[in-house]
Parts: structure tokens; sequence; C-alpha cells
């Protein structure tokens, strides 16, 4: 690793963690900051794994102190996620680099499209009962956690809209239940990474604390009801993250 690597990944982790705090999505502008800086796919998820993981984990503890995680509903979502996760990830490690990057020419025009027409609301739907609203809850936690294990980028931001548009959860619920699904996910396919060797951990480290301090500076935003400087911070981090692989595309 070298100090330009070091000076490019960490301040964009830094962002991710602040709008992974806010509105989700986070790994949008992170795992993007690992490949822009030249670290080599699996790596790159692996590491993104270590350093989200950090930052992930206090935002979950100040959401649990603020009382916006319903525990019950969201120990049944963490079971869900981690069998999810892990199945994701020992998928990605059988995906070439190359296939990998052809994969994300599809997957970044659609997410670029996804970010600029979504909003995160409430949903203003009726409540489900109870249990209804645990079970879809607990699907969303599958499949999302199978996403997030195989790829990453946009998990908090699909589970919020999952939670509130199919589940009808409010959004302080829906955020507190997608932070604690989103940390089992997190650790569940780092765990994976780890055991095939797929993580820096010295770079992960380091820009660990820097997503720490995005998360921390996110979350008290979101105690603000702040989140209208996500889109763009997204949008900016996807566009150059698209060129370069194009680039590189190209160039093999």
């Amino acid at each position: 690793m070298t100090l330009i690597q070091f000076l490019i990944i960490c301040p964009l982790v830094f962002l991710g963690g602040f709008v992974d705090a806010v509105a989700g999505g986070g790994g949008l502008i992170s795992l993007p900051a690992y490949m822009i800086a030249g670290v080599p796919v699996h790596m790159a998820i692996g590491t993104n794994k270590l350093s989200s993981g950090m930052g992930t984990a206090l935002t979950t503890f100040r959401y649990a102190r603020n009382g916006y995680i319903d525990w019950k509903r969201g120990g049944w979502c963490l079971i869900w996620a981690l069998l999810g996760s892990n199945t994701g990830a020992h998928l990605t490690l059988l995906v070439p680099e190359n296939i990998f990057k052809i994969v994300m020419l599809f997957i970044l025009p659609m997410t670029v499209f996804y970010v600029l027409r979504t909003k995160v609301l409430d949903s203003g739907k009726e409540a489900f009962s109870p249990r209804r609203t645990t079970v879809i809850a607990c699907g969303a936690a599958f499949a999302i956690g199978m996403y997030d294990g195989f790829y990453g980028p946009g998990t908090g931001t699909f589970l919020i809209l999952l939670l509130t548009g199919a589940a009808h959860m409010k959004l302080s619920e829906a955020n507190g239940i997608t932070k604690v699904i989103n940390l089992t996910t997190n650790l569940t396919s780092l765990c994976v990474f780890i055991l095939n060797g797929k993580v820096i951990f010295s770079l992960g480290l380091v820009a660990g604390l820097f997503g720490i301090c995005g998360n921390y500076f996110g979350s008290k935003y979101f105690d603000k009801g702040g989140n209208k400087a996500v889109k763009p911070i997204m949008l900016t981090v996807l566009v150059i993250f698209l060129i370069k692989i194009v680039y590189e595309l190209i160039k093999g």
C-alpha cells in the first residue's frame, strides 16, 4: 500500500460512513474508493467489510441507545441476515475479477438511476400486523444480506426502502432495523473474507477509523433530520468509479 492510496481511500470512507448513518448506502462510496485507488476487487470487498463494519458498529450502538431499534424484531432479522450474507460472500469468491468488473458496468448505471429517482421517506401506508411485518422484514434481511455478502453497495438504502415500502415500517424503526441487519451482514461476510485471505488489515483498520468518524457525524446529522447532501456525494463517486472501470476494461 502507498500513501496516495491511503489519501484517496480514507476521506472517501469518511464520506461513506457519513452517508450510511444518514440514509444507508455508504458502500456506494466506500467500496468504489478502494477500487479507484487500485485495490484488487476481492481484496477491496473484504477490506471494505472491515472498515465499514467498524463504523456500522458505532452507529448501531448509537441507534440502540437512542431507542431506534426494536430488538425483538431485529433479532429475527439478524438470523436471516447472517444466513444470507454467508451465502453471498462465498459466492463472490467464485467470480473472477474481470467478470466482476463487467457485472459492475451493468450495476453502476442502474445504481446511479436508482439514486437519482429514490426518496427514502416514510411509506405513509397503514401498518401491518406485527407478525406480518416481521416476516417481510426477515425476507428482506435474507435477500439483501445475500446481496451485501456478494457485493454490498446500496445495502442500507435498499433495506430502508423495503422495510418502509413493503413492510410498512416507519422510517425511524426501519433505520434501526437496517443497522442491525447491516452490522450482521458486515461481520458475517468479513469472517468469510478473512478466512480466505482477502482483507488488508493495515488499510482496513485505518480507513475504519475514518468511517467511524463519518458514522458519528452522520448519526448526529440524522438526529437533526438531515439527508439532503447524500445524493450529490453518492453520484460523484459513482461516476468516477464507472469511468475508472470502463478505462480499465478498455485498457485490458
